[in-house]
């Protein structure tokens, strides 16, 4: 199969005819989200797999070259109809994961690894970053950028236990376009009403509470780097992986 964004409808429709990893890859994902006991913390994501808002994008190994090409294809391929797609939109990104990684990669591997994606990934960027968005990830109001449209990035891993949350069956990165949040922020009732029920969810799906990092974007304490890869505990980093300021 070409590499592409697909949706839910075409992926079932030639659920067989895919390579075997994916095949799975997306059953497994398809289980976790809309598992028939409604246990998925994040309700936004199980709505949009079930309304069909959702796309999705099957990458080979995430330590090569070709595999940040081909992601940087499928995310301009994203942008350019997202607003089309559905309220819920998201790219899910799975990457195929080889089993020597499976066998030996730990979760501070893993986040290494994310963060080399990314790094690599703006190197690859042509357009500039939007003015609105801050460069320096220590400010509150950053996001990571790509083709000029602004992100939220959630990973999943297959070395996450006790946070469930964040635990796949491969190297899973699930790209939310920032325009998303925009009724489902802090400053509506809906939007607060929405993170209650989401951090309850978290409470009984994890084998841990939730991490002190999980905040709302553009608190002043809120720091959007830190939620895009979330330890296996309750710990973060102190300096942000991201490299684009020094790059540049």
């Amino acid at each position: 199969m070409e590499v592409g964004i697909f949706d839910r409808k075409w992926i079932e429709e030639h659920l067989e005819t895919l390579p075997f990893w994916q095949q799975s890859t997306y059953s497994d994902f398809a289980a976790t989200i809309a598992d028939e006991a409604n246990t998925f913390p994040c309700v936004p994501a199980r709505m949009g797999f079930l309304s069909n808002h959702l796309r999705y994008s099957f990458i080979g190994d995430p330590r090569e070259e070709q595999s940040i090409k081909e992601l940087a294809q499928c995310l301009k391929e994203f942008a350019k109809s997202s607003q089309t797609f559905g309220k819920y939109t998201t790219l899910a990104v799975f990457f195929h994961i080889p089993n020597d990684m499976l066998a030996s990669y730990e979760v501070e591997d893993y986040q290494h690894l994310f963060w080399t994606i990314l790094n690599h990934l703006t190197k690859v960027d042509d357009i500039d970053w939007p003015e609105e968005i801050p460069t320096d990830p220590a400010h509150n109001e950053w996001e990571f950028c790509f083709n000029g449209e602004p992100y939220f990035i959630s990973c999943a891993t297959p070395a996450h236990k006790m946070r469930r949350s964040r635990h796949f069956s491969t190297l899973l990165m699930a790209i939310q376009p920032r325009w998303i949040f925009e009724e489902i922020n802090d400053s509506t009732a809906f939007g607060r009403k929405l993170k209650k029920l989401i951090r309850q969810r978290i409470a009984n799906y994890d084998a841990l509470p939730g991490h002190p990092d999980l905040k709302w974007y553009g608190q002043e304490d809120s720091y959007e780097w830190k939620q895009y890869f979330l330890s296996d505990d309750n710990n973060s980093p102190s300096k942000c992986p991201f490299l684009r300021m020094s790059q540049k």
